[in-house]
């Protein structure tokens, strides 16, 4: 992965990262960045004891970043895949619209994938970055269910892909 192939995550008002090197160091790179990142929210009110969770769950994250360096378009745009956190959520955005049978409207469908980077997604594979094809989405909405986030949302073009993330405050 060259450095025009850099992961950028920026928290806004508070830091920004160019993330760059191989596709394991910048996988491993942007996932504890966002880790340092997420909040721990405690409420008590009302209840027994204290409740804690986080603001957002780190699994749901770590699908979504490795979702985007995987399909991101690598041939088309010298774009880096952004990771943007704002106050209420998080944007994790890919250059390259969805591709092949993945739509824009089919986005998001359990089950459904298509591989714009097989040689990628194979080495992905072998290095113990995705165990299962089409199965990171339904983790992500999963894990963000489990932690009381409201679910995932997409904005899609030809051009792009957000995955939106609400964050627990």
């Amino acid at each position: 992965m060259s450095h025009s192939d850099a992961v950028r995550l920026s928290r806004r008002g508070l830091s920004q990262h160019r993330v760059s090197g191989t596709v394991t160091d910048v996988v491993l790179e942007a996932e504890e960045i966002v880790r340092s990142h997420i909040e721990t929210i405690v409420r008590f009110e009302g209840l027994p004891t204290e409740e804690r969770r986080p603001s957002v769950p780190f699994e749901a994250l770590q699908q979504l970043i490795r979702n985007a360096v995987l399909h991101r378009t690598y041939e088309a745009s010298n774009a880096p895949v952004r990771v943007s956190w704002f106050h209420d959520r998080v944007e994790i955005s890919s250059p390259g619209g969805p591709f092949g049978q993945v739509t824009v409207e089919t986005i998001g469908q359990p089950g459904l994938t298509d591989y714009r980077n097989p040689t990628l997604a194979g080495a992905l594979n072998q290095l113990g970055f995705v165990q299962r094809f089409g199965v990171g989405i339904q983790i992500a909405q999963d894990r963000l269910r489990q932690n009381g986030n409201p679910p995932l949302e997409y904005q899609a073009s030809v051009a792009a892909v957000a995955a939106i993330v609400r964050l627990n405050t």
